[in-house]
């Protein structure tokens, strides 16, 4: 299963974390505040940090409950007797939502080849069709489940995870979901599958917070040794190139909005992804985050030319510069380098 989310610091994060340790060898907990995957909130579980992770995103939420939360598969004590008692029960439930009968719901209208999309633009390609009928069972069964307090919060977090997971193994897509490829690749036409989390063992799963929310309205509320900001830089949205992840995560119908299908979501907006905003937005951050040691990752394609960026945040306090070379994310069809320079930014802030 991949995550396949522009700008995933999965890769990095033994360099990261290294960084921190040098720079702040006393820290105890960290504070992932744009934390996307959760695959960096869980790097920071593994080293023994305690995580207080957050993000704009819905599907997010769901990555850092099972990234932060969970050890073990759940135990899904209100679904034994649908699925069976033994001690496989999680991946009873998966085989139960892969075996379930496809139903003509709102994936198959809107984003499969068979639909007729509410817009009354031509039927999109997001999905196979029987792919598209299949998530629309699965995720009625599973807000279902959850509705009727079938299954925990954290367990409703791990089957939407798991769906999310399976989605984009068959999405149709070149590598967000801006819009979907005029032709179905083989990958899209393999049956959609559920497959079972594979969970990282160590016991450090107390005390980690996981919020949802804007950084900048988040700030003031969290307090942490260190924190480290990994925002977009960038002029594409997330919620806009990730839309159908978002429906996923949210169980919802939203209105699909012109050929691409897009949910509305200036809800989740983010200023980082404007040059006119994103200096406000760090300041917003950085003067109201209860923290005096922050790192952030930027890169050669951001918005902000490094230099303009390390001069505006000098006027908090101190600031070093690091430069990684790593492999740039790139769509099927994009003619970029290979490589691409990533920065890493270490602020101490005045007192």
């Amino acid at each position: 299963m991949g995550y396949r989310y522009i700008g995933s610091k999965d890769k990095l994060a033994a360099t990261l974390i290294n960084k921190i340790k040098r720079k702040c060898p006393a820290a105890t907990s960290v504070i992932d505040l744009m934390a996307g995957t959760g695959l960096f909130s869980l790097a920071l579980r593994k080293e023994g940090y305690r995580v207080i992770a957050s993000d704009v995103m819905t599907y997010s939420y769901h990555h850092l409950m099972v990234n932060l939360k969970l050890n073990h598969a759940p135990k899904f004590d209100g679904l034994k007797e649908l699925v069976g008692s033994d001690d496989n029960t999680y991946e009873n439930v998966l085989e139960y939502l892969n075996q379930c009968q496809p139903e003509l719901g709102f994936f198959t209208k809107e984003y499969s080849p068979s639909g007729r999309p509410t817009a009354g633009c031509k039927s999109r390609m997001y999905f196979t069709s029987e792919n598209a009928s299949k998530i629309d069972s699965i995720r009625r069964i599973i807000k279902t489940w959850h509705e009727n307090n079938q299954i925990s919060d954290v367990e409703h977090s791990l089957l939407l995870h798991d769906l999310i997971m399976a989605a984009n193994d068959v999405a149709n897509i070149a590598g967000t979901y801006g819009h979907y490829l005029s032709h179905f690749v083989q990958r899209s036409t393999e049956p959609i599958l559920l497959r079972p989390s594979v969970f990282e063992e160590n016991d450090n799963t107390e005390g980690h917070e996981i919020r949802r929310g804007y950084a900048e309205n988040l700030a003031p509320l969290l307090t942490g040794d260190v924190c480290y900001i990994d925002p977009p830089y960038i002029k594409r949205q997330y919620a806009a190139n990730y839309h159908i992840l978002e429906t996923l995560a949210r169980e919802d119908e939203p209105e699909a909005i012109g050929e691409s299908g897009l949910r509305p979501w200036r809800d989740q907006y983010s200023n980082f992804c404007s040059k006119v905003r994103i200096r406000n937005a760090f300041d917003l951050i950085i003067r109201n985050i209860n923290c005096r040691d922050i790192f952030i990752s930027y890169s050669e394609d951001g918005l902000l030319p490094i230099d303009d960026l390390m001069a505006f945040l000098r006027q908090y306090g101190n600031v070093e510069l690091s430069k990684i070379k790593y492999k740039r994310f790139r769509s099927n069809n994009s003619k970029k380098e290979l490589e691409l320079t990533e920065y890493l930014i270490y602020l101490n802030k005045n007192v």
